[in-house]
């Protein structure tokens, strides 16, 4: 090892500040540090010396290390012990691994003793139909305290906010200035030191592994360099910013239930960016939701202003309204925006590790962007404290206009009723009324809006407090501004990608496959309201599931299980899962006098164990399907029992690609699907690792979207003709998007549908080929012929951009045709409605090759919601979303489109599981 000079050691130890180094090292360059080094107004602070520093506990002040998740919340308890009457400390989720997640309540003496009035206070005021009148409305908000969630580290490896989190806790708890006991008195701050927990641990793991001598600067050093999946993804390798709507993950769940009760009136979410960048904080860029009201919208420059002093102060740059919307309304920082509440995005230059060098030669230390995120924390909640009562009266205005909103809009209510896909119905609804909204069941059938309704349907009233959640939740469309797309195709024609932050539709109705109906009649007091679910309990069945068995039955023949909804794939799964012996028929049929559709279950009593019906009652329970015995196995129409065309449903084996180059967010949305949602196990195999597995102990074999190649890992290896023969043999194999590439490749030859290139692309082939023919005529290449341009139309059309070179759909709702007698769409409606991103498209399959069971509609049908741009929709226009080809004995099923990642397509899950459970029974394999 070289000898490193002692005047160059010091340097690096004084340009990272003090940070993370061995602990040999720090023995001899550490010096006493004060317990907040972020520049002397906080540094000389005078603090409650009962209050802990945080080097006291964690030994190394903030931003000197990155904080692991345990400690940060081994910090707040101790801050919370010893200082009870400013802080109190509150779990609310634990992790997919078991690690706790809090919120630190701080705030003074008096507000803290007051805690649940405080709470009752301001569930009066978020409901002006409890009293009214300005003099009751000033009399309510006289005496009560801004209050401020504080939410960071939502992305695992964006991890300077954490550490921030700690410093930003410790001055509020014990400062003893001017400012932090005004904070205290006019407002309550509430801390969530650590979102996801799971992904910070992976983060600092594999940080540390890679952590040499000395931290390196370099951009390209390991310890910057994260390998699959990264810290930013939970356990599940979900992106948890964007889990806010389907509200599916623990760590998100719990965070909702907990601000849904305090419905704080100013959120922060705390993130990191790429480090080459500055900091940005509100106002937010262009678009703005359209259910944002323009007061949120001005409110937003009251903080960016108080952040904007702070920065200047210090000689901190920032920008502000650019790149960061607030259209989408599953963000972490939209979701409040819809209760009335102020949101917004911090987000700090990324050092991914203790120091990083920038572009332009200058250093970024992690302590510095630990010190820019405290001081928006501080300056946030400082603001917040100082503007309280004008934040309040907004609040309670926005309150009451949502209200009036829903009283007077084209749209009385929405009803819910659940004959098309009961399961799903019920789960929007509950899913509703966790997010806060009044959704109510009808004990008895009803009429309304010329629909005959049973009871148990659900019906919401837009003249609520949530109203504009609840239309931005359930409208098709959540309008974009005009003048901001007339931009974006300004750019599109320059060859410029639009500046579309993220999806640009996300009705739930049209993503869960359930119907919603307009209705112009308020059902505010109809049947009764559906109480917020607790939060583990939105995996729960709506309702149990119910076994019919006619009066006088003694020994059933069967009992049959219609397949029409998610209930039916969890009741598959659990009864394969118990061991029971399941049928289903590839047709629709009748037997004892009523009809059920093609794919449904049936139990044959000499197949199982003699407690069939005590095991299925409990199944029905636990998965809220519903069953049926019957006495006969005598069938009216379609197959019998014993027909070819009712075939065992095998358990089916089922194995999953892992690691790099898959997509770190569908790999793990559709292990979510499979193992959370049905209940069924998956194995996950490393990409690297399938060209040596023994894939004959699997039925199933998922290939999930890649971000790279997997030809270049897999036909290196052989890896793609060991699939290859394992599909002739009987293996069922499912593709999704980016893996289709390695099927259509010659070499492995399971696919013969392949990918179509862009407007742009085509056109420089045709061009090059042109070249290539004058240039073969004449033996030798020669400069092309003058060209006249005679006006400035013809001009602009010549120097276009071609249509499709700037880039695909960022995220719109398309309507597309399901071939509903295929096996493979058993349970689908004929229409379903895919999110679709990107620009890839594949040619259909011919009837020899195989079938195209779900294909995109007609351009003139397209969009169904959100932004498609004129030559996508031509281009997507009859273009396959899902393929099945058969391979010797097993099957392809390729999808051209991401229908897992964020888990909201549950409309199209049935695609999934089909392809798990009736793929291998559709093999000619043997067992």
């Amino acid at each position: 090892m070289p000898r490193i000079r002692h005047s160059s050691f010091l340097l690096i130890l004084a340009l990272i500040g003090g940070l993370c180094v061995p602990r040999a090292i720090k023995a001899v360059a550490q010096t006493a540090a004060p317990a907040l080094p972020f520049g002397d107004e906080f540094a000389q602070a005078p603090v409650d010396p009962a209050a802990p520093s945080p080097a006291a506990v964690l030994g190394h002040a903030p931003g000197e290390r990155i904080t692991p998740p345990k400690d940060a919340v081994r910090y707040l308890h101790a801050l919370a012990r010893a200082m009870p009457q400013r802080v109190r400390l509150t779990e609310f989720a634990h992790s997919w691994e078991g690690r706790p997640l809090v919120v630190a309540t701080i705030s003074g003496r008096r507000n803290i003793a007051r805690l649940e009035k405080i709470r009752d206070a301001i569930a009066r005021l978020a409901d002006p139909r409890i009293g009214a009148g300005k003099d009751r409305l000033r009399e309510r908000i006289d005496d009560l305290p801004a209050t401020v969630w504080l939410t960071y580290a939502v992305h695992g490896n964006e991890i300077s906010s954490t550490d921030a989190a700690i410093a930003a806790a410790y001055y509020l708890a014990a400062g003893e200035d001017a400012r932090a006991k005004a904070i205290r008195h006019d407002a309550i701050v509430f801390i969530v030191p650590v979102q996801n927990p799971d992904g910070r641990a992976r983060f600092i793991h594999e940080f540390r592994q890679a952590l040499g001598l000395v931290p390196q600067a370099d951009r390209f050093a390991a310890e910057h360099d994260e390998p699959w999946p990264s810290g930013r993804v939970n356990h599940y390798l979900f992106d948890l910013n964007r889990d806010w709507l389907r509200a599916t993950q623990p760590e998100i769940r719990g965070q909702i239930a907990a601000m849904r009760d305090w419905k704080p009136l100013v959120v922060v979410d705390a993130h990191e960016m790429e480090g080459d960048e500055s900091y940005f904080f509100s106002p937010e860029a262009p678009p703005f939701n359209p259910f944002l009201t323009r007061t949120q919208i001005a409110d937003l420059a009251i903080f960016g202003r108080a952040n904007a002093r702070y920065f200047d102060r210090y000689g901190i740059d920032y920008f502000t309204r650019e790149i960061f919307d607030a259209f989408y309304p599953g963000y972490g920082a939209s979701w409040p925006s819809y209760y009335g509440g102020i949101a917004m995005t911090y987000e700090q230059a990324s050092p991914r590790g203790l120091v990083y060098r920038r572009r332009d030669g200058r250093l970024l230390t992690y302590r510095q962007a630990v010190r820019d995120h405290f001081l928006t924390s501080i300056a946030t909640t400082e603001a917040a404290a100082a503007n309280r009562e004008t934040l309040w009266r907004h609040f309670a205005d926005y309150r009451a206009s949502a209200i009036e909103e829903g009283r007077k809009g084209p749209v009385a209510s929405y009803l819910l009723p659940g004959e098309r896909n009961p399961d799903g119905a019920a789960r929007l609804a509950r899913l509703l009324a966790f997010h806060g909204i009044e959704v109510r069941r009808l004990k008895a059938p009803r009429r309304l809006c010329g629909r005959a309704l049973a009871a148990g349907a659900r019906v919401i009233d837009a003249a609520q407090p949530e109203s504009r959640r609840l239309r931005t939740l359930l409208e098709r469309e959540s309008p974009m501004d005009e003048a901001f797309l007339a931009r974006q195709r300004e750019r599109r024609a320059k060859g410029l990608p639009d500046e579309i932050y993220d999806i640009t539709a996300w009705s739930l109705p049209l993503l869960m496959n359930v119907e919603a109906v307009p209705c112009r009649t308020h059902v505010a007091t109809l049947g009764e309201a559906i109480a917020p679910p607790a939060p583990a309990a939105l995996d729960l069945p709506v309702r149990p599931g119910h076994l019919t068995v006619l009066k006088g039955m003694k020994v059933p023949r069967a009992v049959i299980a219609a397949w029409r909804d998610a209930a039916s794939a969890r009741l598959l799964a659990a009864a394969l899962a118990s061991g029971l012996s399941v049928k289903s028929a590839d047709e629709a049929f009748e037997i004892a006098g009523r009809r059920y559709p093609a794919g449904s279950l049936i139990f044959e009593r000499e197949d199982n164990p003699s407690d069939l019906l005590d095991r299925l009652r409990d199944l029905a329970d636990r998965t809220g399907a519903d069953l049926d015995a019957v006495t006969t196995s005598w069938v009216e129409k379609g197959p019998s029992f014993g027909s070819n065309r009712t075939r065992p449903v095998p358990a089916a084996r089922v194995a999953l690609a892992w690691d790099a180059p898959t997509n770190p967010y569908q790999t793990g949305a559709i292990r979510w699907i499979v193992e959370q949602r049905f209940g069924w196990p998956v194995t996950p195999i490393r990409v690297e690792t399938l060209p040596y597995a023994d894939l004959d102990r699997y039925d199933v074999l998922i290939l999930p979207d890649a971000r790279g190649d997997y030809r270049r890992r897999l036909l290196d290896t052989e890896g793609g003709e060991a699939i290859a023969r394992w599909v002739r043999k009987g293996g069922t194999l499912v593709a999704f998007s980016g893996a289709l590439d390695l099927l259509a490749d010659r070499d492995v030859g399971l696919l013969s549908s392949r990918r179509e290139g862009t407007s742009g692309e085509a056109a420089a082939e045709a061009e090059e080929a042109d070249k290539s023919d004058e240039a073969d005529e004449a033996g030798a290449t020669k400069p092309p012929a003058a060209l006249e341009i005679a006006d400035e139309e013809e001009y602009r059309r010549l120097t276009a951009a071609a249509p499709t070179a700037s880039g695909g759909i960022a995220g719109a709702i398309l309507k597309a045709k399901v071939e509903t007698d295929h096996w493979l769409a058993f349970g689908l409606s004929e229409t379903v409605y895919p999110l679709v991103t990107g620009q890839a498209t594949w040619r259909p399959l011919t009837v020899e090759q195989g079938t195209d069971v779900v294909h995109f509609a007609a351009a003139d049908e397209q969009p169904v919601a959100g932004v498609l741009w004129k030559e996508s929709r031509r281009r997507f226009a009859f273009k396959p979303l899902v393929m099945v080809e058969p391979a010797g004995q097993g099957f392809v099923i390729a999808f051209t489109q991401d229908t897992a990642s964020r888990a909201y397509q549950d409309g199209l899950d049935l695609l999934l599981v089909n392809a798990i459970f009736r793929g291998p029974q559709h093999s000619g394999r043997l067992r």
